[in-house]
């Protein structure tokens, strides 16, 4: 429960990012930090949280405490809207391409899936977001090291680099419908009604 996410909101109610509930609550005890009510949108500072926050959502319970786990906090001071690149990691393309060969588009789990250069690092492809794909253990023997030319395979989609809001992947607000209401509705449809976004 405490490695689960919270999104981060700057002073103007903008994504700039999510952290973890443990960081989270250590934001909100420290006061530069509010925790925003899902259903009212109320911002409740630490000691109103824990005596009056929301009932429907996970609580973290221990000796002398029991209060709400907060999904959505606002900063009480920062308001910067960092545009972050979204980091180039296996985690990442593997996010991008919804954990499926782009060559098959089988998912085989995380323990079966490698990243493919597309071009070749033998012959020059680097590894970037342009040139690596997720690919099952198969695909990727198969394909070995040669150009899709070559051996007659195709992309099921070209890679791109993603454009995530605030650096959320889309399996992240697909899981958190909450945070749905705080992400501009243009980035939400791009991230979510485009795989490769």
């Amino acid at each position: 429960m405490l490695d689960r996410k919270t999104l981060v909101l700057n002073r103007s109610w903008m994504p700039v990012t999510t952290t973890t509930v443990r960081r989270a609550v250590v934001l909100m005890a420290r006061g530069v930090a509010g925790a925003v009510h899902p259903g009212t949108f109320e911002v409740a500072q630490w000691e109103t949280w824990i005596e009056r926050g929301p009932d429907d959502v996970g609580r973290l319970r221990g000796i002398g405490f029991d209060f709400p786990v907060p999904e959505v906090i606002v900063l009480t001071t920062y308001n910067g809207c960092p545009d972050l690149p979204v980091a180039f990691t296996r985690r990442n393309v593997y996010r991008r391409d919804s954990h499926e060969c782009m060559y098959c588009g089988r998912s085989p789990g995380n323990g079966r899936l490698t990243i493919d250069h597309v071009q070749p690092r033998s012959r020059g492809g680097e590894t970037s977001w342009l040139n690596c794909v997720t690919a099952c253990v198969s695909c990727n023997a198969r394909k070995a090291d040669h150009t899709l030319e070559a051996i007659g395979m195709r992309l099921r989609r070209e890679p791109v680099v993603p454009r995530w809001p605030g650096g959320l992947d889309p399996r992240s607000l697909r899981e958190r419908p909450v945070w749905h209401r705080f992400i501009p509705a243009k980035a939400l449809s791009a991230t979510l009604g485009d795989k490769t976004a």
